[in-house]
């Protein structure tokens, strides 16, 4: 993640950026298209008489009430749902490397309202929902909270870092 501070330049930036774009002039007229002379198009040819040979095959009557009824019903399939794989789980010294290079920033100072490192009270608040929430909402982002599981950024060393920072409060 890069220093917040840049991410917030860059916004401004943009926002700046964009409401320049606005304004209250009159659009001005686009110039009139060149005029370009073409041939004219070639006549097409008319293709030759179609030689297929035409088979009789007997329409076939819609099915009457009696025949559907004693036609089985089909079967629909229940849907079946891939289960997202496990993320796979990396150990505590992955999970400090990773707060080191994108945690630290806010969780060191408090940043957002993020917990501080060292805070047990309010960990011990945000476990009451349990890991599993945790994680989903270090990796997906919350609140102020942005989603950490990005780009290069896997949800596994999301989890890690979650994992090392609720074993350094405890």
């Amino acid at each position: 993640m890069q220093h917040p501070a840049k991410k917030i330049s860059l916004v401004t930036a943009l926002i700046f950026a964009l409401s320049a774009c606005g304004g209250d002039k009159a659009p001005e007229k686009a110039p009139e298209p060149a005029k370009v002379e073409t041939a004219p198009a070639a006549t097409a040819e008319v293709p030759a008489e179609n030689k297929a040979e035409v088979t009789q095959e007997p329409i076939q009557e819609p099915a009457t009430e009696a025949e559907l009824a004693q036609a089985p019903e089909p079967v629909a399939e229940a849907p079946t749902e891939t289960a997202a794989a496990p993320v796979e789980a990396l150990s505590i010294e992955e999970g400090k490397k990773r707060y080191e290079q994108t945690c630290k920033v806010c969780h060191d100072q408090g940043l957002l309202d993020a917990p501080k490192l060292s805070d047990k009270a309010e960990w011990a608040k945000r476990l009451e929902k349990g890991v599993d929430k945790l994680h989903e909402h270090s990796a997906k982002g919350f609140n102020k909270m942005p989603a950490q599981a990005v780009g290069a950024v896997t949800e596994a060393e999301v989890y890690a870092a979650v994992d090392y920072m609720l074993e350094q409060a405890k």
